[in-house]
């Protein structure tokens, strides 16, 4: 028995933080929703939610579970971050309110439409290429390629080191986990080894006109933010705006290799890419978790938390929730998904989540338009990564439809 209660709060003995709860987290998810709406991870003397309605009301309560102090372990109110702290992600009223509107223009609908053509082109070149090789790596060939073909020249990157966007992103996230642990540590050197490149992108010299980072620094033009704001919020945009779309992308994929049904129900209607996209996120959230810090006392259910305590927010165990959902362990493309956490929800729900959604939409309807089958091709490695659930390899076949 790996938990257990006494007279106070519920209290779980698991440890979401090491390797084998990371690969297969949904038992875990399933017993911390069954402990009550708030448990106590004894381990590291935090507290956890993981029962939707009461993700989905912390996420939307942001004057109660603040941002600001960071979403992984660490508390920026007593202790120095280990990198400057995002404008967004790590930022609340009133510098998130100014910081998030100069992105939220940046990232407009009339902005994605202008991107669109270009996608759908090298969506149906991608696999084009695909399909002439038969066999794959769905993760290598697909899911990473093209994310990281579109996305760094939709924000106007050089050419010429593109390969740390990836490390660089893949730390960023490991380094929401305990900070005495292997992944933090190993993310803390790979953050020393790329940041360097990921910074000296953020500036407005570097950027190619017309691309999104040019579009913030417009901002500074009007007065709306300053020239550090604006590199930091293109920083952002560079270690946000792909690793969740990169697994996102790739668990859409694993769900359809698992599922071969749905991939012919999608392949006999592509305009369902949209929704199917939407059912992954739900069925296999690219962020597994991230913390919020109470401002003030509140009480949960029978459970009062103090200030200045972590929270540790469980998106994937929300989303598979049969409080909320019918039969939450089925993937089902039809399904209606409103409410799904995957991407956050409040203030804070991510900003890029249009533009990953048209990368999915875009790439899924090509793929669905061309290949009738995707089927295993080997065993899939998954990703070890403190608040990112995917993969690094999924080998496939494709056919021709």
């Amino acid at each position: 028995m790996t938990t257990a209660t006494h007279t106070g709060p519920p209290v779980s003995h698991l440890d979401p933080f090491c390797d084998e709860l990371i690969l297969e987290p949904y038992a875990m998810h399933a017993e911390l929703r069954d402990l009550g709406p708030v448990v106590r991870l004894e381990k590291y003397g935090v507290w956890a939610m993981a029962r939707h309605v009461d993700v989905y009301a912390m996420l939307n309560d942001w004057e109660t579970y603040c941002s600001s102090a960071g979403v992984g372990f660490g508390n920026f109110h007593t202790e120095k971050p280990w990198r400057p702290p995002s404008l967004i992600l790590e930022a609340d009223p009133p510098l998130h309110t100014r910081t998030r509107a100069v992105l939220s223009r940046v990232l407009s609908s009339s902005a994605l439409r202008r991107m669109r053509e270009m996608f759908e082109t090298r969506a149906a070149a991608l696999v084009e290429r695909l399909l002439e090789r038969g066999r794959i790596d769905a993760m290598v060939d697909c899911a990473n390629a093209f994310p990281l073909e579109v996305f760094p020249d939709a924000v106007g990157l050089t050419k010429n080191g593109r390969e740390n966007l990836a490390p660089y992103g893949n730390a960023v996230f490991n380094a929401d986990g305990p900070p005495d642990g292997a992944l933090f540590q190993s993310a803390m050197k790979d953050a020393a080894r790329v940041g360097p490149w990921i910074l000296a992108q953020c500036r407005r010299d570097a950027l190619a006109p017309g691309g999104l980072g040019a579009d913030v620094y417009t901002s500074v033009d009007s007065g709306e933010i300053d020239a550090d704001e604006a590199a930091l919020l293109v920083r952002s945009l560079l270690s946000a705006g792909l690793d969740t779309t990169v697994q996102g992308i790739g668990n859409a994929l694993y769900c359809f290799v698992n599922h071969p049904a749905q991939w012919a129900l999608l392949h006999a209607n592509p305009a369902l890419a949209r929704a199917a996209f939407e059912e992954a996120l739900r069925y296999e959230s690219p962020v597994t978790a991230f913390f919020r810090t109470t401002t003030r006392e509140v009480t949960v259910g029978d459970v009062t938390m103090g200030p200045e305590e972590k929270v540790l927010a469980f998106f994937g165990a929300a989303n598979r929730d049969p409080r909320m959902w019918n039969d939450p362990d089925v993937f089902d493309i039809t399904r209606k998904v409103s409410k799904n956490v995957a991407f956050g929800a409040g203030i804070h729900f991510c900003v890029g989540a249009m533009l990953a959604r048209l990368e999915a939409e875009v790439l899924l309807t090509a793929m669905a338009r061309r290949i009738k089958t995707i089927e295993p091709a080997g065993e899939p490695v998954r990703l070890l990564n403190n608040a990112l659930r995917g993969l690094t390899s999924l080998p496939v076949t494709v056919t021709a439809s």
